[in-house]
């Protein structure tokens, strides 16, 4: 058996599930192999979208897009929009590496390969199964216009919204966003953990009596970090510390290096791998509202505030984490930081959130998506 798994490069969520579900495969001895839809176009196509998205976040030209996809999606007749035909250009050339590459089945984790493998299907040449897995706990623009096969979704209580969006029932399998099984179903030992990231990015030692707050921004350093750490170091106690992952963001990484260099409470690190281990060694995590890491903090098991949201789908992940139980969430900051410190310091708080977490996150989805798969491609 044999697997393509198509994502894209806007974001590392994407990449970040692909990836998940590729692990599983494999050591389900399934062949599998992932990759970037537009890179079979060229190269220089992935690397400008990925620079456009980056450069849409950072004003409100994300945030009119995605109002404009969100009117447009649910105002389609009849016709395609033109997300849709702009991704239908390039399905032959998906469709011989297909092909050629003698895959049985193909998972797309974005939405432009579905664009382009509904293209296919329309013609009748996928006669293999195709399976959608949404990273995010919402309905995507334009997801209703595409036709393959299954749509994998987060979350039960999600099913009734992507069937008023115009997704088929009999289509949508609640089963979970996939995420690193190895890395997010474990836990170190906190101290271990502690003692290990201290020896891996040369932070001192000299308690670890502390409560340890993690800051994740994203892949692109996205929010206020500045005034968040500013917040929490006038309030936290002397021996806590606070871990700021500015991802692959240097202009965010030196301003904070340069605006707390006197601040020995503070450690600032660029776009790392460790994500894992920094999560074990913490009390609390502060994260934007991204699909992917908001799934990896509740499969881990940690006490979450979501910060200002990326407008558009990270809205509706924060709103649906918020009203679940599963974390806190509010774009000020001061409350921000006060949830936090009462998450770090009131274990029956912060109990309340973990049992939600643990009925509502689904640690093994990256298996039973593979165990889905294979089934389909028995069939």
């Amino acid at each position: 058996m044999k697997v393509l798994i198509l994502s894209c490069n806007t974001g590392e969520g994407h990449n970040s599930c692909a990836k998940a579900l590729q692990k599983a495969m494999l050591r389900q001895g399934i062949q599998c192999e992932v990759v970037d839809t537009l890179s079979l176009v060229s190269e220089t196509l992935s690397n400008r979208v990925s620079d456009a998205y980056v450069f849409s976040t950072k004003g409100p030209i994300f945030e009119i897009a995605y109002k404009m996809g969100e009117f447009f999606s649910d105002n389609l007749t009849r016709s395609k929009s033109p997300i849709y035909q702009s991704n239908k250009l390039y399905a032959k050339r998906l469709y011989d590496y297909i092909v050629d590459n003698h895959f049985d089945a193909v998972v797309c984790v974005h939405l432009f390969p579905a664009e382009a493998l509904t293209a296919l299907h329309r013609k009748a040449k996928m006669t293999v199964p195709t399976f959608f897995v949404m990273t995010d706990y919402t309905s995507i623009p334009f997801l209703s216009e595409t036709e393959l096969d299954y749509y994998i979704i987060p979350h039960e209580h999600l099913v009734e919204e992507f069937v008023e969006k115009g997704l088929p029932r009999e289509k949508i399998i609640p089963i979970g966003i996939p995420v690193d099984e190895a890395k997010f179903t474990t836990r170190l030992p906190q101290l271990e953990a502690r003692q290990q990231m201290a020896q891996t990015m040369g932070w001192p030692m000299d308690d670890t009596n502390g409560h340890w707050y993690l800051i994740m921004s994203g892949s692109m350093g996205f929010g206020n970090l500045g005034d968040l750490v500013s917040e929490l170091i006038q309030r936290i106690r002397p021996e806590d510390r606070i871990i700021c992952v500015c991802g692959h963001n240097q202009k965010v990484y030196q301003s904070l290096r340069q605006e707390f260099d006197d601040q020995s409470q503070l450690w600032t690190i660029g776009f790392t791998d460790q994500v894992s281990a920094l999560m074990d060694a913490s009390d609390v995590i502060f994260t934007k509202p991204g699909g992917i890491t908001s799934t990896e903090t509740i499969v881990k098991g940690l006490p979450l505030v979501h910060t200002a949201p990326i407008p558009g789908l990270e809205e509706y992940n924060a709103r649906f984490f918020h009203y679940h139980n599963l974390s806190y969430h509010t774009n000020d900051i001061a409350q921000q930081v006060s949830v936090a410190m009462r998450l770090a310091e009131d274990a029956t708080y912060r109990e309340k959130m973990l049992t939600a977490q643990r009925a509502n996150a689904n640690s093994h989805a990256s298996d039973d998506v593979v165990g889905l798969i294979r089934e389909k491609c028995m069939k």
